[in-house]
Order: C-alpha cells, then sequence, then structure tokens
C-alpha cells in the first residue's frame, strides 16, 4: 500500500522542527514523515525526539537542482500519498539594501520564493485529497517593510502565491494555507537580525513557535488561506489592508 506521508522542509530548526514535532502526533492520517534541510546532525537529532512515525532524513539544499532531482527520484520510485506538505525553509537579513551582502539578498529570493515553488510543483502531483500545503510566509508580507526589503517582498510573493493556488486547487480538497507569524523566537530571528538589534516593539510582540504552528495547523484542517497568530499580528493585517503603505514606511 502507499505510504500516507508529510513533508517538511526548514526542518533543522524553528518553526519547521515544531511543526514535525506536533504532527508526530498525528498518526491517524499520517504514517511517516520526510524531514529535509541542510544540517544532517540537526535532522538526525529530531528523527530521535519523533516517537509515533516513521522519519525519513534528507539532507538536501533545496536551492541545489541536484539536490531537489534526489528528492523528485524518491517520490517517483516510492509514489507516496503526500497528506501535509509544509514548507517552512526560509532566509532572511535585516538591513538597508545596499549594505546586506549580495548573496545574502539573492539567497533571499532563492530560498523563500524559488525553492518553495519547485517543492510545491515536485510535491502536488502526490498529495492527497484532501491535503495540506503550509507556506511559510510572515507578517512583513502585508506591506513593504523598510530595511527588510527584501524579505518583505519574497514573502509578499509567497503569500499572493499561496492565497491563488489555494483558489486553484479548492475543488480538488487540497487547501493552501500560508502562515503569516510576527517575530517568532528561533535562531531564524537571531541570524536575520545579524548585527542590527531587534527593535523594541518587535521584542514586545516576539511569540514562542508552539501555539503559531498549532494553530497554523488547526487553520489549514478548516480551510484557511491564511493563518496568522496573536492580536498584535491580526491587527497589523487590518492596519495592512485600511491604510496607506507609505505611512508604514515612514
Amino acid at each position: 500500500m502507499r505510504k500516507r506521508i508529510a513533508i517538511i522542509t526548514g526542518a533543522s530548526s524553528g518553526i519547521g522542527q515544531e511543526f514535525v514535532r506536533q504532527l508526530d502526533q498525528c498518526t491517524r492520517t499520517i504514517e511517516e514523515v520526510w524531514i529535509i534541510a541542510r544540517r544532517k546532525e540537526r535532522l538526525l537529532a529530531l528523527k530521535k525526539e519523533v516517537c509515533n512515525l516513521l522519519v525519513r532524513v534528507f539532507d538536501l539544499d533545496i536551492c541545489k537542482e541536484s539536490d531537489l532531482k534526489i528528492l523528485s527520484k524518491c517520490l517517483m520510485e516510492e509514489s507516496p500519498i503526500v497528506r501535509v506538505l509544509v514548507n517552512a525553509a526560509g532566509a532572511g537579513r535585516a538591513g538597508r539594501f545596499d549594505r546586506i551582502e549580495l548573496n545574502d539578498a539573492v539567497n533571499m529570493v532563492e530560498l523563500n520564493d524559488k525553492a518553495l515553488v519547485a517543492m510545491t510543483y515536485m510535491v502536488l502531483p502526490y498529495m492527497a485529497k484532501p491535503g495540506n500545503i503550509l507556506q511559510l510566509a510572515s507578517a512583513s508580507a502585508f506591506m513593504p517593510q523598510k530595511e527588510f526589503a527584501v524579505y518583505a517582498a519574497s514573502k509578499a510573493f509567497v503569500l499572493s502565491f499561496s492565497r491563488a493556488l489555494h483558489a486553484e486547487l479548492r475543488r480538488e480538497s487540497i487547501t493552501v494555507t500560508a502562515v503569516c507569524p510576527g517575530p517568532v523566537d528561533t535562531e531564524f530571528l537571531l541570524i536575520s537580525n545579524g548585527e542590527n538589534k531587534q527593535k523594541p516593539l518587535k521584542k514586545l510582540v516576539t511569540v514562542k513557535t508552539e501555539p503559531v504552528v498549532r494553530k497554523a495547523l488547526r487553520d489549514a484542517r478548516a480551510g484557511k488561506e491564511i493563518s496568522v497568530y496573536g492580536l498584535p499580528m491580526k491587527a497589523v493585517l487590518m492596519a495592512a489592508k485600511l491604510l496607506p503603505h507609505g505611512l508604514f514606511l515612514r
């Protein structure tokens, strides 16, 4: 029989890692989880934490075509039923555009957008009906953000792509949910800030991974196209709809 699986990118830390932990409790619909990231030692450590699911480790760089081909070959050979796809891999770097490294700027687009699209395209033919695709966007997607210009733009792409895909796949009972958290207390937050100090307002609204992921899974099962955790980020979403973006940029 075809295996019922979940596939999670960015599983070596942060939100991706938390998705693995919480999906470990969903054994009625999932038998195995494929966890993907570059850091193999992190993935192997996470595998030891998983109690209820079989775990398959893929230490891949999904920005590389050669690594994507490895995953594509496994999908073709095993033809699993993918109940859940979580594209949680992402990169961010704060600072003025002309003061961040070119490689950092390009990598944000490569990983946040190009690799996410490639993963979605590759996995979609194997998706269960019903099934859930969760794409990690950000509250930064709601409007342009000074000193986070490329990251916010890359996440705006994820949000727009996810909403359109959600509409396309609705009749096939495949839900696409854009997960749009604000600042989350993860390793990513430290890396994205680099030498820049986190702004006091962001510190005030920083949240833990557990409730963000819990709500994302609940919203995906409910068929929602966007998942926003917490009143502050819901207020940001509402403000972005009602107020001129130029006001926020100033």
